[in-house]
């Protein structure tokens, strides 16, 4: 888990630039910085409503939460 002072720095990041701020979370390639990046190119307020849930909700520490990505796939 981030702390607190990390993770506003990376919500202040994804209202301005939202790839930004899932890259500091994620990593520069992994999905969820290019569905991000997707996302703002199509448009700015897709991009930053899936930057935040990717930065708030979906928890990187768990160990479980990229096999569900793989089993799509």
């Amino acid at each position: 888990m981030s702390s607190g002072c990390a993770l506003l720095l990376e919500i202040l990041l994804a209202l301005f630039f939202p790839p930004l701020g899932v890259c500091l979370r994620y990593g520069c390639c992994t999905v969820e910085f290019f569905i991000c990046l997707l996302l703002t190119l199509l448009g700015f307020l897709p991009g930053i409503i899936y930057a935040l849930y990717a930065i708030v909700l979906v928890n990187p520490d768990r160990d479980d939460y990229r096999g569900r990505y793989y089993v799509l796939a």
